[in-house]
């Protein structure tokens, strides 16, 4: 039986030979995502293309030995389920037992809400601690959040990674900080005090409003790190001006507010420090593709739909085109623009539907 958490995680195996493997392995046990590669996509050269009458007539083992074969060529092969998908179906390969973990995105009980499936806790835990440590190292922290907007969620996979980051910290004052009460000073001083840095994380314009009810300033090795999401907005603002506005109300410099990307259908984080450019941990690729025709990767600088593949995901499905608009690098590093259009992205009910 293959050891998912050593394959995912192991620095002498190269990013392309770990998710051909998890690929094969999701096309296999994935019902829903095998369902969407074998009726809307089959990977042709270095392109998607629908299947043609041909293809159609291949047996569902001969399809599958196609797709395997491109996703062994080039990653960039394998289809990007869209991350609509997760409000539809349960999108899980171990259909055998109880997940361990159940996240659903933030919302309404009217709305729907995407649902994501964890099988094996250990593999988020192990994805989440060494991608901290991998751009944050381990020295002494602590970890402060605060997040209005989320704590109500009880499946809120923000609130579980925050509650890791706190278990996890070498700090016995790490915490939640309570919502609508101002930082204080003097527990600020406290911390530092002790030698231990300050990481303080928050939802975006949740940070803003601390900010603004505050008077406090963060000892100079401080890090806040605004997780995204408009949850307690109140005005318009670009991420950029909310950034100098966070250093100035913080009393830090611009390049300690940096910026996590994640969601409750991914089990990694990406991380801008001090920028606009996210970077990803090894173990998660991230790249543009065309809206229109998501086979095609955008140039770079040019603004198309994210995709992601994260291999923690391994037990649901690692490989997504999110709803996220951005642009790419020559480097690899990604920036994120908002949300696209979504009357404009299709979503996956008529295969769900299929038998």
């Amino acid at each position: 039986m293959q050891n998912w958490k050593e394959l995912i995680f192991s620095e002498d195996i190269a990013f392309e030979d770990k998710a051909s493997k998890v690929f094969e392995y999701q096309y296999k046990n994935n019902i829903m995502y095998k369902r969407y590669c074998n009726a809307l996509h089959s990977v042709i050269g270095n392109t998607y293309s629908k299947l043609e009458a041909k293809e159609t007539a291949l047996s569902p083992s001969k399809i599958g030995d196609k797709l395997m074969g491109l996703a062994r060529e080039d990653v960039d092969n394998i289809p990007l389920f869209p991350i609509q998908g997760f409000k539809d179906a349960e999108l899980t390969c171990r259909t055998d037992t109880e997940p361990e973990l159940v996240f659903k995105s933030s919302g309404t009980t009217s709305m729907a809400r995407s649902t994501h499936l964890v099988a094996d806790a250990g593999i988020y835990r192990e994805s989440l601690i060494r991608g901290f440590n991998h751009f944050y190292g381990s020295d002494s922290t602590t970890i402060l959040a605060y997040t209005p907007g989320y704590s109500e969620n009880p499946d809120s996979s923000l609130i579980w990674m925050l509650q890791e980051l706190i278990t996890k910290s070498d700090s016995t004052v790490s915490r939640f900080l309570p919502l609508n009460e101002p930082l204080k000073q003097n527990d600020i001083d406290d911390i530092a005090s002790e030698g231990s840095r300050i990481i303080l994380f928050g939802a975006a314009f949740g940070l803003v409003d601390l900010v603004e009810s505050s008077d406090v300033v963060l000892p100079g090795n401080s890090l806040v790190i605004e997780t995204g999401g408009m949850k307690t907005h109140k005005r318009e603002m670009s991420r950029n001006e909310m950034h100098k506005n966070l250093a100035k109300g913080f009393g830090t410099a611009e390049d300690r507010i940096h910026s996590e990307y994640g969601m409750a259908e991914l089990l990694s984080q990406a991380y801008a420090r001090g920028g606009k450019w996210f970077h990803t941990v090894p173990w998660m690729k991230v790249t543009v593709r065309d809206a229109d025709d998501p086979r095609q990767k955008m140039p770079p600088y040019q603004e198309g739909l994210i995709g992601v593949i994260d291999l923690a995901n391994v037990h649901s499905c690692s490989f997504l085109l999110t709803g996220d608009k951005g642009i790419m690098d020559n480097g690899g590093r990604f920036q994120v623009l908002g949300r696209w259009n979504q009357k404009d992205l299709r979503g996956c009910n008529f295969l769900i539907d299929e038998d």
